[in-house]
């Protein structure tokens, strides 16, 4: 769904890059249910998704049958908007070609798509982990780091897990790393005015869309546009045929420098590849969000002993894993495996000083979304409310009410949007001693 996001987020703090199309809803509960933040309720007949709660993980976008959830991102078309574009492709998007052996393919037709220059965000994830490894045996660093790449765990981590902010990584995303060398290195070479520089991402899932127009971690990002992965894919191919083929290419057409990412770069596509590229074993790799949110809490609850860096991955085999990818998770991870036997271990390094803008420039802080009440004291009356609400329902958590279980709706209904009648089940009851109270009275 191409739609103009930097207007849509205007003087909204909770901006999410997932929205509904109401008249394709038919009132299902599947999104509902996979929801692992119970950020959807099904009201009158159409889903609603709670803004405040919602980490755009795709999960709904993936569980709904009828196509109602879409992800936003903006249209190649606003690459007429600027005088120089830089085109910032993630390691998955190689992940979605056969037989691919040299990604220089990939990148110069980007270049003939019409960008003016390519960054390999790879590149810049080499980058992320050189930083990382110095981070990490640095005295006062707060172990375990959690890494801050997915941007959905970061958004659930601000809201649900307070005692773990302080260990996200200062370190910014590969992404936004990428976007920061590109527009110096775009300034120095054009002369040209920031406003004049576009710089593209290429999303792999919604949570990367939001991220550009609603950062954590940084004041403003330096990315753009953000386009949808399995958009540009079907106009590479054909394009790749011909560079393949040496047709209508001139000699110096294609910037020789913009293939530089390695092994630790392109292993960032997949689940396990950002660990791997810190050279310590004291590590764990976590994909999946159901299986994120448990390796959270039993963090949260130091059940994890001697760990020096987690990485997460809301999306099933990491990035290859998003929403907006074409090729199967577990078939990109194969062709990414494939591509990295060709390649260094690591195409760039810092030759200097770590740059400012590698890491955040904006505290993340906790976020309450889930308190009941404006205040902790109302919040801790209504609990108790909710706590007597829930012994009348049945635990079934089958989510005909609308709600994804029961506690949920004992919540609704204590906040005031619910009624305890939307339960099935006791609205049955309702009915049945209505009916027996009539039966006495006649």
């Amino acid at each position: 769904m191409m739609i103009n996001l930097l207007k849509l987020n205007e003087n909204n703090s909770f901006f999410h890059s997932i929205s509904l199309d109401a008249d394709s809803c038919r009132g299902c509960i599947n999104c509902l249910k996979r929801c692992p933040t119970e950020a959807i309720r099904v009201r009158k007949g159409k889903s609603e998704i709670i803004k405040e709660y919602c980490t755009d993980c795709g999960a709904c976008i993936r569980a709904c049958p009828h196509h109602a959830k879409k992800a936003m991102f903006d249209s190649l078309d606003s690459m007429n908007e600027y005088e120089y574009k830089i085109a910032l492709p993630p390691p998955e998007l190689y992940a979605q070609f056969n037989n691919l052996d040299d990604k220089s393919l990939v990148l110069n037709a980007l270049i003939s798509l019409g960008f003016d220059d390519v960054y390999e965000v790879a590149a810049a994830a080499e980058l992320v982990s050189e930083i990382t490894r110095k981070l990490l045996k640095a005295e006062g660093t707060r172990l375990p780091v959690i890494s801050s790449a997915c941007p959905s765990v970061i958004r659930l981590i601000r809201v649900k897990f307070p005692n773990l902010v302080d260990n996200i990584s200062p370190v910014v995303s590969p992404a936004e790393m990428a976007a920061n060398a590109a527009v110096k290195l775009a300034m120095l070479r054009t002369r040209l005015p920031r406003e004049k520089i576009g710089v593209f991402f290429i999303a792999p899932c919604p949570a990367k869309v939001t991220e550009i127009y609603a950062p954590l971690g940084v004041k403003r990002s330096q990315i753009d546009k953000a386009v949808a992965l399995r958009d540009i894919y079907p106009k590479l191919l054909p394009l790749m045929k011909k560079i393949a083929a040496g047709e209508g290419i001139k000699e110096n057409e294609f910037p020789p420098e913009i293939n530089k990412a390695g092994r630790i770069g392109i292993s960032w596509g997949c689940h396990g590849g950002e660990a791997g590229g810190l050279l310590t074993d004291k590590y764990l790799a976590v994909d999946g969000i159901e299986n994120v949110i448990q390796a959270l809490e039993d963090l949260e609850d130091s059940k994890f002993m001697d760990l020096e860096f987690i990485e997460l991955n809301a999306c099933s085999g990491g990035c290859v894993g998003g929403v907006l990818a074409v090729e199967n998770p577990y078939m990109a991870k194969v062709k990414l495996t494939t591509l990295r036997k060709y390649l260094p271990v690591s195409g760039t390094h810092i030759d200097a000083a770590v740059p400012p803008y590698a890491y955040h420039d904006k505290k993340i802080e906790y976020q309450p979304v889930y308190r009941l009440a404006e205040t902790l004291e109302e919040s801790i009356a209504l609990m108790n409310t909710v706590d007597e609400l829930v012994k009348k329902f049945p635990g079934l958590d089958c989510g005909c009410c609308g709600a994804p279980t029961c506690r949920s709706h004992s919540e609704d209904v204590a906040r005031g949007v619910a009624n305890e009648r939307d339960c099935i089940h006791i609205f049955r009851n309702y009915i049945n001693k209505s009916e027996g109270k009539n039966t006495n009275e006649s």
